[in-house]
């Protein structure tokens, strides 16, 4: 079990051949290890939240554990002293829901009867009786949960980030480790994988232990503030429980795009277009998607789309994104007001403890989460608007747009605070700055597009969105009157 505030590591653990069985228990739990030579395929640009996060970083593709320094980040004559890191969980496994559907769509293709066994109008050979004999190796029990290539997903993040912010990873500072995580298991188990990517660094060549042995504190799981949606009732009520709500998400569904797709993919897989719908569709194309992050395989599902379908199906993707966790029903962003405002905390506390020479409690804290735990904070923050928003009916006119899901939370994806203190500065105000990471790279400030900000200045940029933070308020449903009186 992952424990947080942390003490990292306990250097006397067992020997080391115990330690390297047990490495080797582990790895041996998934057999479904992505290949040395990547597969890639044109499609993934384009598979939205379902996105390798190499693909929307192709930069670490030569050496994934080196750190990729972005030439804006700020020179030694400011000293990070704190780092607060939001993560999103590493690759994973389908979710029950869309494992099922999967079944559905392979049951119809193994349903076909032989006079159906004929050559696609394209020409090639029978791409549906490649897939009804292609194995549907998903299972129920895998439900969402972590795979091997997400473990080292976050195993890389660490190696990168340890040796990006060498005085915040520092052995002095691995006691004060402070980690948060959702209950769910790929979030849980994506900060295990952390922290082993942490002892990786610390240690070369040691396999590490279970994360159990790492002499850390209690859990810190927080679904109040890593799955703030949960715990928002307007949201669930009127967005997550109603059925109108994403109006524009099932109006694109039956749109003229979606349904060109359709058609188009019922004569490819040689099934009445009647036993299709948008839902099995998406489905399929995500499959592609899978296969390519979880088994490295490029499956015969990447062949049914071309990039033209593939933009379509990003659109559906970001057009849920959007009305669910983005610009298009608030109440959820607003209701990430309580992270944002617990990440200010932090620098706050850092920022105090600094000017009074006391150590920083917690150089490093990690947030692990969701991309419903980054798009809505995104969103709050003014980031990825668009000028329009996205609807079923502007989906040309959207062909640009800033809000594309899979280049802003593709697995593993991260948002990074640091704080810096620099001593040579000329003002008590202009001492402490602090520069925003999205994906490892300098987030420009979405009001000045300076990738450095005074932190007194960024505190007064969001000062209405941290003083007015009352969720509780917020996410109160309305009373309904029920007197009878007239």
């Amino acid at each position: 079990m992952l424990r947080g505030p942390c003490r990292l590591f306990r250097v006397s653990v067992a020997p080391v051949a115990a330690l390297a069985v047990a490495l080797v228990s582990s790895l041996s739990r998934c057999s479904l290890l992505e290949p040395e030579n990547r597969v890639v395929s044109p499609l993934s640009p384009y598979f939205g939240t379902k996105t390798r996060y190499e693909d929307a970083n192709p930069g670490l593709l030569p050496d994934p554990e080196a750190p990729r320094r972005d030439p804006q980040l700020l020179e030694e004559t400011c000293t990070p002293v704190q780092l607060v890191a939001l993560i999103r969980h590493g690759t994973r496994y389908p979710t029950t829901k869309q494992i099922r559907k999967l079944r559905q769509l392979h049951g119809l293709l193994q349903a076909r009867g032989p006079g159906d066994d004929r050559t696609h109008a394209a020409g090639g050979g029978d791409l549906g009786a490649a897939l009804a004999d292609w194995p549907l190796w998903y299972a129920d029990w895998m439900d969402g949960q972590l795979v091997e290539k997400g473990r080292q997903d976050m195993r890389q993040l660490a190696l990168r980030l340890a040796s990006l912010f060498p005085v915040l990873f520092s052995r002095e500072n691995r006691g004060r480790l402070q980690l948060v995580t959702s209950s769910k298991h790929r979030c849980v188990d994506s900060g295990a994988a952390f922290l082993q990517g942490l002892w990786q660094h610390y240690h070369p060549g040691l396999p590490p232990p279970d994360v159990a042995d790492m002499e850390c504190g209690p859990p810190r799981i927080n679904d109040k503030l890593m799955r703030f949606f949960d715990h928002c009732e307007k949201f669930l009520t009127q967005v997550e429980r109603n059925a109108t709500a994403l109006y524009h998400v099932e109006a694109f569904k039956t749109g003229p795009e979606m349904q060109n797709i359709l058609k188009k993919v019922a004569g490819i897989l040689q099934v009445p277009v009647n036993n299709l719908n948008a839902d099995l569709i998406q489905v399929a194309f995500f499959t592609c998607s899978f296969d390519l992050a979880i088994k490295g395989v490029k499956s015969p599902w990447c062949d049914v789309f071309d990039i033209d379908d593939a933009k379509v199906l990003e659109y559906l993707n970001d057009l849920k994104q959007y009305w669910k966790r983005g610009y298009g029903y608030t109440i959820n962003s607003q209701s990430s007001c309580t992270l944002f405002q617990d990440i200010f905390q932090h620098l706050d506390k850092a920022v105090e403890q600094k000017q009074s020479s006391q150590p920083i409690s917690s150089p490093v804290i990690l947030q692990f989460g969701h991309a419903e735990t980054l798009l809505p904070l995104l969103s709050l923050m003014g980031y990825f608007k668009d000028k329009e928003p996205l609807t079923a009916y502007n989906y040309k006119e959207q062909m640009h747009r800033k809000f594309r899901s899979g280049h802003i939370v593709p697995y593993a994806s991260n948002l990074i605070f640091v704080l810096y203190h620099c001593k040579n500065a000329k003002t008590p105000k202009e001492e402490f700055q602090v520069q925003m990471l999205l994906n490892e790279k300098v987030l420009p400030l979405a009001h000045s597009q300076e990738t450095v900000s005074l932190y007194e200045d960024l505190k007064n940029h969001y000062k209405d969105i941290l003083q007015s933070c009352h969720t509780s308020e917020k996410c109160e449903l309305p009373k309904v009157n029920t007197s009878d009186e007239l």
